[in-house]
């Protein structure tokens, strides 16, 4: 036949697994055999066999009348002959030694073999016409040219040291065919790849030849041979391989893999942790046997980390050769490729963050960043030293001109302001004026998707198109933004627009016609980039504010924007989910530690009980021990110094754009929202992932850098040229988080006066229509530890319910600031029209916060009743709890307006004091009302002790009220207690009994049902000792003292009221206004609240110009 193929018809014995194609087989039995389908007769023949596993395998010619069995196979009858490689025998039905052990590349004494024959490195290039077709199979590349080169650099040195190789490389591409140096580099780079990717960083000397250090030391050889190195980034490293896995240092999954029990035999963990996994306060003193377990652990944990050093600098290595703008031999220079190839690798990993197949794993990410950041600081300080004038590493930002000249491509990420043509349309006019760059509309129709297809006119042709871009006062004839990418839409925007580029420092000349060319990634060229003569390249379109100095490379500066990309798309991510190891070792260090306590207790006759914890604590050991040192590896890979100073050094860099972006004004809308992101969630890294290992306040500039930050989220969280409702709300949440830690907050002090003012402004504004919640918790925050009772770090009611779970809502310390509460405080009082709009939102918000809640508990009340098992869903409670918790911070909120600033309530000159009052003292006793009442819906939805709701309860509502009514009440002169007790009174929902619940007095009948059926306990503040002082308590029972007083003159005075002359819109309260002109009548209060929304009377729809005060005449 034409096609040889294996018999799998007849010529078998035993049990084999034939391919489909005829050409593979697997053995499942002890000696099986096989035939093939061809016979022949004479002449001289050879077979090719690819074998794929090790072991006893007899190969060779057999006739047809040779007959296999289990015991006999081809070479052990009189019909068949074989040879045993294993073995190196020859076998007819006898055996004899045939042929000699060995590679087909051997090196005897200082000659290298050639199948057996001594021969030079390759010199005749009749001999490559056999030799080059071999070097593209693949398990030749592996097995014999990269063992060959590998064996060079063995015997250690610099790479630069071995020139045979860079020789080797010329030669091949000298004497080979262009196809075959190309699939020969691609299979050579691939066959690295997979050694280093499955090589552990400690070898097993016993089983492996080379170790990781020896694949990258011969990447790197590889790619400093310019030519190769070319071809390789145009068409291999970032197209066909997943490069960034040469900067990825494999993490061991088990610990004997990476060979850690060696470089750390010995392993400690902490032990200073309480129940609830926090740290002892208590520092208890170190055993000696401790001591010296942990400073040899810290021994190993060095010697781990000099190893990785020598992997990390070889990595960065690669990327230097990488990032080289010198090779300029034959093309473009190696960096200006590898830029493109880079911006490509951002896009697709930007582009499908929900393909998983095509996205760069996040721990590869993390390692490549850290390498890059270490190549680009190498170049750009080189780039110092040879150019004073230019800035260090250390000051590195991006200028803002980037944005919004179209050089660097986006995508589709967004930007501050919105998308780029919406920008790109609606801020032209400030583009011209600061950038330089004139849009002009009535130009835009005249460019056709013929004029952006056309090719390139040659410079001589006579003919030149002419096109819509315009260049005035003698600019460049080709202008250099109009290299940008132009992948998306919004981009395609600027660069098919017409163009004018305007220098105001000559006079404007005659116009000239340019053409427009649009140039894709890969037709950049360096002088695109880089810029020439006249020509700024990136920097393209500098605005006024940004200062004329040289930064540095505009290559260095794309490299740069593309680092603090990466971070944004998954870096972060990654280095949050490597604490969960730290997490780990400490609850196996609590059970450990528990466990030991246990055998401790444990009698001596329950055997079977000890000889369990014996085991729990073996296997709790073991885990550890496997924890601990792969917590060393993550320490020394992840979280060490040097990769925490990278971070730092990255937060800086956005902080500084930021800032520079900033002052361009408008244009500030062109900068993509990852850049505020970065500089929240790094800062958010260096805090809280870092912080075990190494301290930020330790870092360089720390404190000032904590104010630059706290001084871009006072200003941004509610810039108006930041539009997107995600980014508005991470600069929120990251105030509220800066101002709860004393560090932060204090930086947010340290800012100027006038802006931290403007940010209470801002914080102030009134609550509709934007997300007031985070607004209101920073209020908050500022207050917590100087209301009334407010001084608790766990939630009260749980430390008595549930002491042994305290630590499941955990607040974090106290730590108000009385500078910011002064801006609020004086921003109230001087802004007649700020207080008045912000209290009526805040009592608005209480107002609906407070009626869900209410709403949501009557319904879990219901399902608790129904007698059918019926579940709450928890998503349901845990709404319900932040309605609770949403209610408890507004009026928190209202008590520190009325501590800070009584006087918009209490000082009736001002036009809505007595209205605000009227409305607060409403709300108070409704709140009142329902959380205090016997037996009422509050009392039994607490006493469920639903998990989800372990928050709401009577101590966190009910001082936020108390604290309101002593400031108003209590802490007031005489004539303003006097306003409050009035109103307060005159409400119809008011009810002494409420008072008189806060320190635990109930109504006699209730009291005798309570003594009836039960001994449960009443609420009271007098019971939380620990969290209201003593004199706190004294002003409540003031309180109570003087309500009650008044309440009863207010009784005996208060003579009863006609129908008639109640207010007939709330019929609680007597008519006391008149309208203007239709003379209808109503209450105050009634009508100041029907003012602030409608102008219409509620009776005949008249306009209403005026109300005047009402007092029914005295009868006849």
């Amino acid at each position: 036949p034409s096609t040889v193929v294996l018999d799998h018809t007849s010529g078998f014995e035993g049990l084999l697994l034939v391919d489909d194609d005829l050409l593979g087989v697997i053995g499942h039995s002890n000696f099986g055999s096989i035939r093939a389908t061809t016979c022949v007769y004479k002449g001289k023949w050879i077979y090719e066999v690819l074998i794929s596993s090790q072991g006893l395998m007899q190969i060779g010619w057999c006739t047809l009348n040779c007959r296999f069995n289990q015991e006999e196979g081809v070479g052990d009858t009189p019909d068949s002959y074989a040879y045993d490689g294993n073995r190196v025998r020859k076998w007819n039905v006898t055996t004899t030694n045939y042929g000699k052990e060995g590679k087909l590349v051997e090196k005897d004494a200082s000659m290298w073999q050639l199948q057996g024959e001594p021969t030079v490195l390759i010199t005749l290039a009749h001999i490559f016409n056999y030799f080059s077709p071999l070097m593209c199979k693949v398990y030749l590349v592996e097995d014999v040219l990269m063992t060959f080169l590998l064996s060079i650099l063995e015997r250690g040195g610099a790479v630069e040291a071995h020139p045979l190789i860079q020789q080797l490389l010329d030669l091949m591409w000298l004497l080979m065919e262009e196809y075959e140096v190309h699939e020969c580099l691609k299979q050579l780079l691939m066959s690295l790849l997979r050694a280093y990717r499955f090589s552990p960083i400690i070898p097993d000397l016993g089983l492996q030849l080379f170790d990781l250090i020896h694949y990258l030391r011969l990447t790197i050889a590889v790619l400093k041979h310019e030519k190769s190195r070319k071809y390789l980034l145009s068409n291999v490293l970032f197209d066909v391989l997943r490069s960034v896995v040469f900067f990825y240092i494999k993490s061991p999954l088990r610990v004997e893999e990476a060979g850690l029990q060696e470089l750390i035999p010995t392993t400690w963990w902490p032990n200073r942790f309480t129940k609830e996994g926090k740290e002892s306060k208590e520092v208890k003193e170190e055993s000696a046997e401790e001591r010296l377990r942990r400073r040899a652990y810290e021994r190993g944990c060095q010697r781990l980390k000099k190893r990785i050093e020598v992997v990390e600098g070889l990595q960065v290595q690669i990327l230097k050769l990488l990032l080289n703008n010198k090779d300029r031999g034959g093309g473009e220079a190696s960096r200006y490729i590898f830029l493109n190839k880079f911006r490509k690798f951002l896009q697709e990993n930007a582009s499908n963050r929900g393909n998983l197949t095509v996205l760069c794993p996040p721990e590869y990410m993390v390692c490549f960043l850290h390498r890059l950041i270490a190549a680009l600081r190498f170049f750009w300080d080189g780039h110092k030293v040879k150019a004073p004038a230019a800035l260090s590493s250390e000051e590195a930002y991006v200028p803002p001109q980037l944005f919004y000249n179209g050089k660097v491509d986006y995508f589709d990420l967004q930007r501050l302001g919105g998308l780029l043509s919406h920008l790109k349309k609606t801020l032209k006019d400030d583009l011209a004026a600061k950038a330089n760059v004139l849009i002009d509309p009535a130009e835009l129709q005249a460019v056709t998707m013929d004029d952006l297809d056309e090719d390139e006119e040659s410079a001589t042709s006579a003919a030149q198109r002419p096109s819509a871009t315009l260049a005035i006062g003698g600019a460049l004839a080709r202008p250099g933004w109009l290299s940008s990418p132009t992948l998306g839409r919004a981009n395609r925007f600027l660069s098919t627009a017409a163009v004018s580029l305007m220098n105001p420092r000559r006079p404007l000349g005659t116009l000239e016609k340019v053409k427009v060319r649009t140039l894709s990634v890969e037709q950049r060229t360096e002088e695109d980039i880089e810029g020439s003569h006249g020509n700024e390249g990136l920097l393209l379109g500098r605005p006024p504010e940004e200062p004329d100095q040289p930064i540095t490379e505009n290559s260095l500066l794309e490299v740069l924007d593309g680092i603090v990309m990466m971070y944004n798309l998954s870096v972060h991510q990654q280095l949050g989910k490597m604490v969960g190891v730290s997490d780990d070792v400490n609850e196996y260090a609590m059970a450990l530690k528990d466990t030991e306590e246990k055998i401790s207790r444990c009698p001596k006759r329950r055997r079977d009980i000890h000889e369990e914890l014996l085991k729990s604590q073996k296997v709790f050991s073991e885990k550890l021990n496997h924890l601990s040192r792969r917590l060393a590896w993550i320490n020394v890979t992840i979280y060490s110094k040097e990769k925490m100073q990278d971070i730092y050094w990255l937060l800086r860099v956005c902080i500084r754009t930021i800032e520079h972006g900033d002052r361009t004004g408008s244009l500030f809308a062109f900068m993509p929202e990852f850049y505020l992101s970065v500089a929240m969630n790094s800062y958010s890294a260096l805090k809280n992932y870092f912080s075990p290992v190494n301290s930020m306040e330790e870092l360089p500039g720390y404190e000032e850098t904590l104010m630059r930050l706290a001084a871009i989220l006072a200003k941004h969280f509610a810039d108006s040229r930041i539009v997107g409702t995600d980014i508005r709300d991470s600069l929120m949440q990251a105030l509220a988080s800066y101002v709860c830690y004393p560090h932060s907050l204090r930086a947010v002090e340290r800012i100027p006066e006038e802006q931290r003012i403007s940010m209470m402004k801002n914080l102030l504004a009134p609550y509709e229509q934007r997300p007031w919640a985070q607004t209101n918790w920073i209020l908050v925050r500022l207050w917590r530890g100087c209301g009334f009772g407010y001084r608790y770090t766990r939630l009260p009611h749980l430390l008595k319910t549930k002491p042994e779970d305290a630590s499941l809502p955990s607040l974090q310390k106290p730590c108000p600031s009385t500078l910011l509460q002064r801006h609020m405080a004086d921003l109230l009082r001087s802004d007649r029209d700020l207080a008045p709009s912000f209290l009526n939102s805040v009592l608005n918000q209480l107002n609906w916060a407070f009626s869900e809640f209410i709403g949501m508990i009557q319904e879990i009340q219901q399902a608790a009743e129904r007698l059918e098992r019926n579940f709450v869903d928890s998503r349901q409670l845990k709404v319900c709890a932040t309605c609770f918790d949403l209610s408890v911070s507004l009026l928190r909120v209202l008590e520190m307006t009325v501590t800070l600033a009584p006087e918009i309530f209490l000082d009736w000159n001002r036009p809505s004091s007595e209205l605000l009052l009227r409305r607060l003292a409403q709300l108070l006793n409704q709140v009142l009302n329902r959380v205090t009442a016997e037996r009422n819906l509050f009392d039994r939805v607490v006493n469920l002790r639903l998990p989800g709701l372990e928050s709401v309860d009577h101590y966190p509502i009910l001082v936020a009220v108390t604290g309101i009514l002593v400031r108003l009440l209590v802490d007031t002169d005489a004539q303003g207690a006097e306003r409050a007790t009035a109103v307060l009174l005159a409400d119809p929902c008011f009810q002494l009994r409420s008072i008189q619940y806060l320190l635990g007095h109930a109504e006699p009948a209730a009291m005798a049902a309570a003594a009836s059926a039960t001994e449960k306990r009443h609420f009271s503040l007098s019971t939380y000792t620990e969290y209201i002082s003593a004199e706190e308590l004294s002003k409540v029972d003031k309180m109570l003292s003087h309500l009650s007083e008044e309440s009863k003159q207010a009784a005996a005075t208060t003579l009863p009221t006609s129908e008639e002359d109640l207010c007939p819109i709330c019929y609680a309260h007597p008519i006391s206004a008149i309208f203007r002109p239709c003379s209808h009548k109503s209450c105050k209060a009634c009508i100041n609240q029907h003012l602030m929304n409608n102008k219409d009377c509620f009776f005949c729809k008249a306009t209403i110009t005026g109300v005047d005060d009402f007092t029914k005449p005295a009868s006849s």
